[in-house]
């Protein structure tokens, strides 16, 4: 019984990986229409839930105050997410863009002490650091690069995650053998 429960497991968590990889691939290939598309389903879920939540307080016996709050956090919370993602994402760029060129520059400072100290590896904290302010002037400039750099993340992710539940199913038949 519990090998049929792993089996079942292990074939569920690998639709669940191709489905992360085809959302990898629409990321990478449609960046702005995928998180379009994604904040417009999560915003609808929120708004269904706080729909869902005002209905069971408007007709419930007992008046709960938290089900009411819940509600409308549910439901602005639903509004804000699907018109309101691109706008966000974007202040999230800008965070992270300004983050990674705050420490290539903190990194670009360490590496003078670095040579004052004649360290051997001050040139490659030097390239480094440089790197790391060039990738936050990308990230700053090029929006699509980060939905990008996510879905090919999740692509590897999930492909990796396939390959380990397939050989996890492997070893249970060879062990049940």
């Amino acid at each position: 019984m519990f090998e049929k429960f792993l089996k079942r497991s292990n074939w569920t968590d690998i639709v669940i990986s191709i489905v992360f990889v085809l959302l990898g691939i629409l990321l990478v290939v449609k960046p702005n229409e995928t998180i379009a598309a994604i904040s417009t389903l999560l915003g609808i879920l929120f708004i269904t839930i706080g729909v869902l939540k005002l209905i069971q307080y408007f007709t419930s016996d007992t008046k709960d105050d938290y089900l009411l709050t819940i509600a409308l956090i549910s439901v602005v919370f639903g509004v804000i997410v699907m018109f309101g993602s691109i706008a966000i994402l974007s202040l999230f760029r800008i965070i992270l863009g300004l983050w990674i060129i705050a420490a290539g520059i903190m990194d670009l400072q360490t590496t003078l002490i670095w040579k004052e100290v004649k360290s051997p590896y001050w040139t490659l904290t030097l390239v480094l650091s440089m790197l790391m302010i060039i990738a936050g002037i990308v990230l700053l400039i090029n929006a699509e690069i980060l939905y990008t750099t996510i879905g090919i993340i999740t692509i590897v992710y999930a492909t990796l995650d396939i390959i380990d539940r397939i050989i996890f199913m492997k070893k249970i038949e060879n062990y049940n053998k």
